[in-house]
């Protein structure tokens, strides 16, 4: 998602017509046209027409906020909030185009844009979100008695952009503001390093030249590999991506350990090579510049300015969180290492278990112990059929219905879109975009964004929003088969995009899956729910060859292994999480990264046969942008909501119950940030949230 700077956020509210005069020869510019209320013209886009777009659409927003700073009349929620929710549309149209070159398209074409543009738009988000007369109009309309007389929603508007300017520093004196912009201009530029320096790294794949070393290994990933070899130029050769998901498969598979080391170190060093891509440097400056940037904001630590106004609070209530999780994980992954240890040594291994070793004896001890293993459970989940799946899920919760939507371009040829409608009354709800595969140049992992928000207060707005995956593609002719844990990503993205199609509220800036931080994650934890029910598996889960549905033996076998390994997935995460919390929270900088990983990690206690998730030189969700800085533990607190709705659906006994899904959408997903999560989750479950329900699934005391 987009980053939460009160200077993106101003400009979120795409899809509505602009009152300036379009340039006709960019495209950009263009107010959207064709169904549906207008799609972006991706089929029209050039990377060349990105730096003049935004000259146009920036010179276009000054205008409009000089509008409301020379209106002569006293602040007023209509003539300052609701022009400032108005304001910046062209710039919006453009923004969120150039993100998806950006996340998707990120060619070393667009590269060059980019390092161009990123500090041009850090300074200008500046000069909106720290202009002291901008600030005193929305600081006079937050403190007026016209307060009181407005609804609800707009006084949760007004307090947003009150909150939101003060963040970005609006109350700090002429000094103290130029300081923070300049802060925001080096964070720009060392934010798009680090991201392309991830990109250069995780295009550089391991070629596999014989056949033989491929032993393990099932067909279809061979064939996958083959594939991706072919498409390099190498063919009759295999590679593995250096991708989260084709890297989990092949240390699953592959009998050869030196080749899983191989697979595993390529991932795992991504920004971490001592050359001209390593961000070990980055690292540590933004580091220094947040620490710096929270003291000037008044903040003791920058993880403290980042969990103001969040459902947590402060670090210290989030640090207890991972914390209360983190010994009763470690316990089960030290137990479970003691089992494959043992089956280690009966297969030769002599020395200790690695995380290169970690994923393949599992799998074999999971057979051992449940009598099934992944290689039977995959050839059933079709990416196509579990997508069927998700919609499925969507209809029984929300009414929704699904159909390939007729003349909308793409960016690229992998990418569908469809029609999402209200099965009852036929009524036309949004558009999803659907683009599953990894490829050069896209962001490794799942990703949600809305290109247009839904919102009715200058007319009626319909939601566009988008799932990119990356998962592996498959060889002509061979169905797309994910793993388990790929298919828990899949349905987690399209929670976050039923957070956004479900929205029904007025203003863009509250619109459906803008909240706060550490709630966003909620809406895509509580999907992945139904990944394991036998709702889905049963209808869904269809041999690729065979087309026969799972059996009910090996659906049962699920069921009853569904808490194997919980330990290491949690570790994994926790590892991750609470490197980079402690790294916001240190005092002293500036800090080696690397160094200050190792120390933390021998501090805790790590197993050292898991490794971690995220090492600090690739963990782009930290590093990139702000949204996720010292707020990785948002996952851990989504899976603590989650676990807790989803038990309200099997206390009624019904998966798909009306009632309950009726409460989820009313308090939850409809209302955006119109409401305090707090109260939202209140008014759904009846109470507050409880860790029990997370601990039962996981099988973890």
């Amino acid at each position: 998602m987009p980053k939460n700077r009160i200077g993106v956020l101003v400009f979120l509210v795409a899809g509505l017509a602009s009152a300036a005069p379009a340039t006709p020869a960019n495209p950009l510019l263009e107010p959207w046209t064709g169904p549906h209320g207008g799609v972006p013209p991706f089929d029209r886009v050039k990377v060349e027409q990105f730096e003049p777009a935004f000259e146009v659409a920036m010179e276009e927003n000054r205008r409009e906020l000089a509008a409301i700073l020379h209106t002569k009349e006293a602040p007023t929620f209509e003539n300052t909030i609701a022009a400032l929710e108005d304001a910046g549309r062209t710039f919006t149209r453009v923004y969120e185009v150039y993100s998806v070159w950006s996340k998707v398209m990120n060619t070393p074409d667009f590269q060059q844009v980019e390092r161009t543009m990123s500090p041009r738009l850090a300074a200008f988000w500046d000069e909106q979100s720290q202009d002291l007369a901008l600030f005193q109009r929305v600081q006079a309309v937050h403190d007026s008695p016209e307060m009181a007389r407005l609804t609800p929603e707009q006084r949760r508007l007004v307090q947003y952009y009150y909150r939101d300017f003060a963040r970005s520093g609006a109350k700090l004196d002429a000094p103290g503001r130029k300081r923070i912009a300049e802060l925001n201009q080096r964070f720009a530029a060392l934010y798009t390093s680090f991201r392309q320096n991830v990109l250069a790294d995780e295009a550089n794949a391991v070629v596999i030249d014989d056949e033989a070393d491929l032993a393990g290994l099932p067909e279809a990933l061979r064939k996958a590999g083959a594939t991706e070899a072919e498409a390099r130029g190498l063919k009759g050769r295999w590679v593995v991506s250096n991708t989260r998901s084709a890297v989990a498969d092949f240390l699953t598979y592959l009998d050869d350990r030196a080749l899983r080391e191989k697979v595993w170190r390529n991932y795992d060093s991504r920004g971490d090579h001592g050359d001209a891509h390593d961000n070990n440097a980055i690292v540590r400056e933004i580091l220094t510049l947040r620490a710096e940037q929270a003291r000037l904001l008044g903040f003791p630590t920058y993880a403290h300015r980042q969990l103001e106004g969040t459902m947590m609070a402060t670090p210290e209530r989030a640090m207890k969180l991972l914390m209360d999780t983190w010994a009763p994980s470690v316990a089960q992954v030290r137990a479970d290492v003691t089992a494959m240890r043992a089956l280690a040594r009966r297969s030769g291994l002599t020395g200790d278990l690695a995380p290169w070793d970690y994923r393949y004896f599992a799998e074999k001890v999971r057979k051992a112990k449940y009598d099934f293993d992944d290689t039977e459970v995959k050839p059933y989940l079709q990416l196509e059929k579990l997508r069927e799946g998700m919609f499925w899920v969507a209809g029984e919760l929300f009414d929704y219905t699904f159909a390939p939507a007729a003349r909308v371009p793409v960016y690229h040829p992998d990418v569908r879109v469809f029609e999402v409608k209200e099965r009852a009354s036929g009524r036309h709800v949004g558009l999803l975009y659907f683009d599953p595969y990894a490829r050069q140049g896209k962001y490794n992992g799942g990703q949600t964004d809305p290109y247009r928000v839904q919102e009715r207060f200058r007319g009626e707005a319909t939601p566009i929003v988008t799932n990119n995956l990356p998962f592996v593609k498959p060889g002509p002719g061979e169905a797309a088969l994910v793993g388990w844990r790929d298919a828990l990503t899949l349905f987690h993205e399209f929670g976050h995009a039923l957070h956004v199609l479900n929205s029904n509220v007025s203003h863009p800036s509250l619109s459906g899956g803008r909240v706060v931080r550490d709630y966003g994650e909620f809406s895509g934890k509580l999907l992945e729910r139904w990944v394991a029910t036998p709702e889905v598996l049963g209808r869904f889960a269809m041999h690729h060859k065979t087309g026969k549905p799972m059996p009910p033996a090996l659906l049962a076998k699920i069921q009853k292994a569904a808490t194997f390994n919980q330990g290491f997935y949690l570790v994994d995460y926790l590892t991750s999480a609470l490197v980079e919390m402690k790294l916001h929270l240190a005092k002293e900088q500036p800090l080696d990264p690397d160094a200050f990983e190792r120390d933390t990690l021998q501090q805790l206690g790590a197993p050292a046969e898991v490794g971690m998730r995220f090492r600090m030189p690739h963990f782009t969700h930290v590093f990139e942008g702000d949204s996720y800085a010292a707020g990785y533990y948002m996952y851990l607190w989504a899976d603590v909501l989650a676990a807790d709705a989803f038990a309200a659906f099997r206390q009624a006994r019904r998966l798909h119950d009306p009632k309950v899904a009726a409460r989820l959408r009313q308090h939850v997903f409809s209302v955006g940030n119109t409401v305090d999560p707090f109260e939202g989750y209140r008014a759904f479950r009846g109470r507050d949230a409880t860790s029990e329900a997370l601990l039962r699934e996981r099988g973890i005391h």
